[in-house]
């Protein structure tokens, strides 16, 4: 999951000289950034510091990060004919600047440690592209579904295509890894995911695999349909903390598990904090192909001794086990 951002006071100072996308567009300081929570914590990855957005541009949507209400993109989807209009990207002409800082990232870790790439999934991409930035409700995203269908499988087609030749080209700039994010895909139900969601997710995770690095796919929301989730591909299963994860690891045999510790358990009591995280650590059991992780980004006031709390916990129960 995340690992840099407000919660760092490195990252904070950052931020006093530059936005959000002047990091991201700048390979120096994106490095920089990716590596900021490496000095401070002993984690065993990685994850190159981007936004899942940064594709919009050049596919001709403008957006930008507005104070305290998140991404805001100026002209969204609204009609058939702005699908239409979507122009196709080569990653690495257009998004060469995350590129950039991939390799430099890479370089500095060498063998030391893996680095992670990423990319929004079809429909997480799809819904900003919509609703013009984050949702409650997702009205407009499932309207357009409903009512525009073929214009629906265009959009997520020409978004799994090109979000797939993204993750392959970080995967040749230097990426061990690469996650797929499908944040906001809780906000259907198993009929629609099957109908309107799933085969575009297994094309773009299909081709992706054949980048020939581990790929990790994660979803919010979908323990009511966890098996039709997995089916879509993927060597890892991110879960977030909503599913009980003795129960995950039951359905998912055939695949690995990474997850799921509630965000919001960094803020609590070291006490409750340690006593959640090892709970966490015996429903994973001791069979291979579990990675401990957060069930989703990591909060802005969360406190750095927590941080290193958790990280310490793991790796000893790890030695242990």
């Amino acid at each position: 999951m995340r690992q840099a951002g407000r919660y760092l006071p490195e990252y904070r100072a950052l931020r006093q000289k530059y936005s959000i996308l002047q990091i991201c567009k700048t390979p120096e300081l994106a490095c920089r950034v990716t590596l900021q929570p490496l000095e401070r914590f002993e984690v065993d990855a990685a994850i190159i510091f981007a936004d899942l957005l940064l594709p919009l541009e050049p596919m001709g949507l403008r957006f930008d990060f507005q104070e305290g209400e998140g991404p805001v993109i100026f002209n969204p989807i609204s009609a058939v004919e702005d699908v239409d209009r979507l122009r196709p990207f080569q990653p690495e002409e257009d998004l060469r600047f995350i590129l950039d800082a991939v390799s430099r990232v890479a370089a500095e870790l060498g063998d030391r440690l893996p680095l992670i790439g990423f990319a929004g999934a079809p429909f997480t991409l799809a819904s900003y592209m919509i609703e013009g930035g984050s949702s409650r409700n997702f009205e407009e995203t499932k309207k357009f579904m409903y009512h525009h269908p073929q214009a629906w499988h265009s959009l997520l087609d020409f978004l799994a295509r090109h979000q797939a030749a993204f993750l392959r080209a970080q995967v040749r700039s230097g990426a061990s890894a690469v996650q797929v994010f499908d944040s906001w895909l809780g906000a259907l139900g198993p009929e629609d995911f099957r109908n309107y969601v799933q085969p575009h997710s297994t094309a773009m995770l299909r081709e992706v695999a054949a980048g020939g690095v581990p790929v990790i796919h994660f979803a919010t929301g979908v323990g009511g349909y966890l098996e039709d989730f997995a089916r879509c591909g993927g060597d890892v299963v991110g879960l977030d903390w909503r599913v009980d994860l003795q129960q995950a690891r039951a359905i998912l045999r055939q695949q690995a598990v990474q997850g799921n510790l509630d965000p919001a358990c960094l803020l609590a009591p070291t006490e409750e904090l340690m006593r959640q995280t090892e709970a966490i650590l015996k429903q994973a059991g001791t069979e291979p192909g579990y990675i401990f992780n957060l069930g989703h980004g990591i909060l802005p006031s969360t406190p750095l001794e927590n941080v290193r709390a958790v990280v310490e916990l793991v790796h000893a129960y790890s030695i242990e086990g």
